[in-house]
């Protein structure tokens, strides 16, 4: 990985000197456009409106427009900006996991300690760890002031950017005007099917599924060309979709639960499976041992009497009869 940012956390009158690189990154297979007469490859080109001049990107300037003229912004303006020449994560407040929304958080970043005596940064991890706390920071990053936190993500510190209180959307925007009236049975059999649901959280088990399927939609194009036969290669579409069937809200509630209560006995059953196979091989060792245990203490004749009882059971009975008689 390659940093992106260095500069220090301002922790009181501790400095931290850390290095910030992107925590994240994009799997999405990368597309372009082409004309679809000739597969042309379709480019943006940067022209100028008043002389139709192609522009080099060396070339660009920002500008605002206030509705009656352009105020040109160059490099040099906006580099004189107090905010922009800081190199400082300023850490402002420390506060609980739960006051922050999850709503406002936007890119993350891994922060290494860029220092050879790294006691600075560790202090500062181990702090924001025993206390289970965040720090909210503000710093300036790519011609931008902003608001972010500071957690812990195993043995690194990650800073998250924040949205500024002002960039998120009033929720009453789009809330219903009249709230619809809720039974306590509906409740209770939707809480019924999240208890069925719930489980611990396992990101590596999900996939995307659009990205696999363009893969798959790429090789089978490079493999049969315009003779593809989608059909063959991702099966028929679904037409059992319920989709525009209007179903009564506890009916559905109803299917739902009794498909999740079905699902139930084939997992555990095929757990069961899983396990028996595995029995039969651990056990063999044992089975062994408590077969050669009655042949070390029992003696030889009654070993080679138990022998003849077991393959002739109507002698035994015999036997037993002249025992009694006796």
């Amino acid at each position: 990985m390659r940093a992106i940012w260095t500069g220090s956390i301002a922790f009181g009158l501790v400095n931290v000197p850390v290095k910030a690189y992107g925590a994240t990154e994009d799997h999405d297979i990368d597309l372009h456009q082409v004309h679809d007469k000739d597969g042309g490859r379709i480019r943006y080109e940067r022209r100028c409106e008043v002389c139709g001049k192609k522009i080099a990107y060396k070339d660009l300037d920002k500008a605002y427009e206030d509705g009656e003229r352009t105020i040109v912004l160059t490099d040099e303006d906006m580099d004189a900006l107090p905010a922009e020449k800081s190199r400082e994560i300023e850490v402002v407040q420390f506060v609980p996991a739960s006051q922050v929304d999850p709503l406002m958080l936007e890119k993350s970043y891994y922060l290494q300690a860029d220092s050879k005596s790294p006691k600075a940064y560790e202090l500062l991890r181990r702090t924001l760890q025993d206390t289970e706390k965040l720090a909210v920071v503000r710093f300036a990053l790519r011609q931008k002031t902003r608001l972010g936190i500071l957690r812990v993500r195993s043995k690194v510190m990650v800073l998250q950017t924040v949205m500024w209180a002002d960039e998120l959307r009033d929720a009453e925007a789009v809330a219903p005007e009249k709230s619809p009236r809720i039974s306590e049975q509906e409740l209770k059999m939707s809480a019924s099917l999240v208890d069925q649901y719930s489980s611990d959280f396992t990101p590596h088990e999900f996939q995307d599924d659009y990205q696999a399927q363009l893969q798959a939609l790429i090789e089978a194009k490079i493999e049969q060309g315009e003779d593809l036969d989608t059909e063959a290669t991702f099966g028929s579409p679904d037409q059992s979709s319920e989709s525009g069937e209007v179903i009564d809200l506890m009916e559905a509630l109803k299917r739902s639960i009794d498909g999740r209560n079905a699902k139930a006995p084939a997992k555990a059953a095929k757990d069961g499976k899983a396990a028996a196979a595995k029995k039969p091989a651990a056990k063999k060792p044992a089975k062994k041992t408590a077969a050669k245990k009655p042949a070390a203490k029992k003696p030889a004749t009654k070993k080679a009497t138990a022998k003849e009882a077991s393959s002739s059971p109507h002698k035994k009975k015999a036997s037993g009869s002249g025992k009694k008689s006796a």
